[in-house]
């Protein structure tokens, strides 16, 4: 039953169905309740993954070997028992199984459609559903900037945001969020429900869902855009938990120089001389257990660099 309910999810689901295919189909589901209640599951299985673009679906169909891979892996998650359902459905919703990811210090650039791009910076996970006429996207962490001239939308952990064509810069951290409209104009809904309009040139910060205090002014698109970190007197710990975003290991700053203040702008190609040109910059020296373990702490007294 899970195997034939598969089979009609992935043949319709190609778009190279054909009118007798899908009246076949309607014909499958209507012969018996278990039909049915297979195809219903199947439903939902796709529903927790977004759409496969066309072009994806009809190669593998093309290819005997793929589609029978595909069948049997779609007839086996059918056929699961409710506790792996849950398990999935968490992956999901965590971003393991997002259509868009991007690594520690990677970055990506996708096109959407006409006049549609979409740019994720480091740990970024992204779903998409452009099935309903409107593109949607749901950030489950990470740094995205979105330029649409269409009507979208995107999901957050903190709320909603929608517009009919603007430039986006958006940022999910755990239960922090992030708006900043560089062009047009957006709608932010919160967990209150309540709508706020962010106009070209404002950034909202929210927290939990709950909006953090007034527009404040946005200096123009990310600087991540450009492949850079800007620090102006920023303190230290801050300078360096933001990139630790962009390497691998771990980056700690010691407490006793995590208050200092740093000014530059600073390459994120090159994290290593980053953190090579701290002792030149701030009175610090750098711990190493490995190369991806690092204090930075305060110089010794008399140290030089």
């Amino acid at each position: 039953m899970a195997r034939e309910a598969a089979r009609w999810l992935v043949r319709l689901g190609s778009g190279q169905a054909s009118a007798d295919e899908i009246q076949a189909c309607d014909h499958w589901r209507a012969s018996h309740a278990e039909h049915e209640r297979a195809w219903q599951r199947a439903r939902r299985l796709t529903s927790m993954f977004d759409r496969i673009p066309p072009a994806v679906g009809q190669a593998a169909l093309g290819r005997a070997r793929d589609r029978r891979a595909m069948l049997k892996s779609l007839a086996a998650l059918l056929a699961a028992p409710p506790a792996a359902w849950a398990a999935l459905r968490g992956a999901r919703n965590s971003g393991w199984l997002a259509d868009l990811r991007t690594g520690t210090g990677e970055t990506r650039t996708v096109a959407l459609g006409p006049g549609t791009q979409l740019r994720l910076n480091t740990g970024t996970a992204v779903s998409l559903d452009d099935g309903s006429g409107m593109l949607s996207l749901r950030l489950h962490r990470g740094e995205i900037y979105l330029e649409a001239d269409r009507p979208c939308r995107v999901l957050t952990r903190g709320g909603m945001i929608r517009t009919e064509a603007a430039h986006l810069w958006l940022r999910q951290d755990d239960a922090d969020g992030l708006l900043g409209v560089v062009a047009g104009l957006a709608f932010w809904q919160g967990a209150d429900n309540r709508t706020h309009s962010v106009a070209a040139g404002q950034r909202i910060a929210w927290h939990d869902g709950a909006l953090q205090g007034a527009a404040q002014t946005l200096d123009g698109s990310p600087d991540w855009l450009r492949g850079v970190l800007r620090a102006d007197a920023m303190r230290l710990d801050h300078f360096l938990r933001e990139l630790s975003r962009y390497r691998p290991g771990t980056l700690r700053c010691d407490p006793r120089v995590a208050g200092l203040r740093l000014s530059g702008v600073f390459q994120l190609a090159h994290t290593d001389d980053i953190l090579r040109a701290l002792p030149a910059l701030l009175p610090v020296q750098l711990s190493y257990v490995t190369p991806y373990w690092i204090t930075v702490g305060p110089r010794p007294a008399g140290a030089t660099t």
